[in-house]
């Protein structure tokens, strides 16, 4: 028995291994998704952008500085001269925290009474605020041992006074909640419209299509108008679940949203249309989309900043469809976000929707005959 067994394993790994798409199937893939998971999902900061506001020009405002300065976690990108220069910092994601430095922080600290510092973040990535954040404490919990410890006091000097803007009480749910909606409905798109064409020709009905008065054109927006259908609904119930279970709050333009989805849901159709376009069967199909999925969640920043990623893989970046969603769906969600804000975001989309239904309509009429 075990003769025969091992005969028919022998049988499967040459049936396997003889066929150059197969062989290719089982190097390519794992080798990408290492790739960008070694690249892209790291949850390290480097050269975090800040501000700062210091009112106080004391030695001690300067020594607490310094140890921002000299941090490689840190990178200074403005100095601060009037309080409403922080808004528009923050708001255009040019500083991710800004630190303000009260007028009297020395002489406080002289006079040995606490002294707070104000720190301002960014709350919209929750998960980056909470690691900024640990590093700013790291940073002050140093200064203020130092201080301590040559002037004999017992308590922290400087007191440590967080203001996250966009989510108050850095709630992660109101980060990844939105995220969620994108991720799931490009699950569903890219699942149904990857199987599509390659399920007819497995079936054999696709040569039913032909003889048919449907023209390419017509038979590839048939294909298309399913899955961009079940993605509208799809993340119209999740938006009610999000605002209405969840409770995260709903700030931006209702028709912004569905105009950004709109646009999101061209790219995963055609992206979809391509890879099935390209496959011949339905597991060819499923792994074109897992292929493109995986990286696509990866580098759109869903978890992990964008920033933080090499410069080369954020170049690619540029491509996901998913990265543009996403910065419309937080925009909307929590920065009450309207057209005018999202226009930036709307034209990329566009255009990578109407390049791939564009080569994947090619690639359908050349391989439909």
């Amino acid at each position: 028995m075990l003769h025969r067994i091992l005969a028919l394993v022998r049988k499967e790994f040459l049936a396997l291994l003889k066929d150059p798409k197969s062989r290719l199937v089982l190097i390519v893939p794992p080798l990408i998704q290492l790739l960008v998971f070694g690249y892209a999902a790291t949850f390290d900061l480097t050269q975090v952008p800040y501000a700062v506001y210091n009112e106080d020009r004391g030695v001690a405002s300067r020594d607490l500085l310094a140890g921002f300065a000299g941090s490689a976690s840190f990178h200074q990108v403005a100095e601060i001269h009037s309080e409403g220069e922080i808004a528009p910092l923050v708001d255009a994601r040019q500083a991710l925290l800004v630190i303000h430095v009260g007028p009297r922080f020395t002489a406080d600290l002289e006079a040995g009474r606490p002294a707070p510092l104000q720190v301002i973040i960014d709350g919209r990535n929750s998960n980056t605020a909470m690691v900024v954040l640990n590093y700013t404490r790291s940073i002050v919990n140093r200064f203020n041992d130092d201080w301590s410890a040559a002037r004999g006091l017992r308590g922290p000097p400087a007191r440590l006074e967080i203001r996250a803007w966009f989510n108050p009480n850095l709630e992660s749910r109101w980060f990844f909640i939105p995220g969620i909606i994108g991720m799931l409905t490009l699950v569903v798109t890219m699942l149904v419209t990857a199987l599509t064409v390659a399920r007819e020709r497995e079936q054999g009905t696709f040569d039913q299509l032909l003889v048919t008065p449907l023209r390419p054109g017509e038979i590839l927006i048939g294909k298309m108008l399913p899955g961009f259908v079940i993605g509208i609904v799809q993340a119209t119930l999740i938006l009610l679940v999000a605002t209405l279970w969840f409770k995260v709050p709903f700030l931006g333009s209702l028709p912004a949203f569905y105009c950004g989805l709109a646009l999101f849901l061209l790219s995963g159709v055609g992206a979809g249309l391509l890879i099935s376009a390209l496959s011949a069967t339905q597991q060819q199909g499923l792994l074109g989309a897992f292929l493109f999925m995986v990286p696509a969640v990866i580098l759109s920043g869903f978890a992990t900043p964008i920033a933080n990623m090499p410069r080369a893989v954020q170049i690619i970046t540029y491509i996901d469809p998913l990265r543009y969603f996403l910065i419309i769906l937080r925009k909307v969600f929590l920065e009450g976000a309207g057209f005018g804000l999202l226009l930036d975001q709307f034209w990329p989309l566009a255009l990578i929707g109407t390049g791939t239904l564009l080569l994947a309509g090619w690639l359908f009429r050349h391989r439909m005959y």
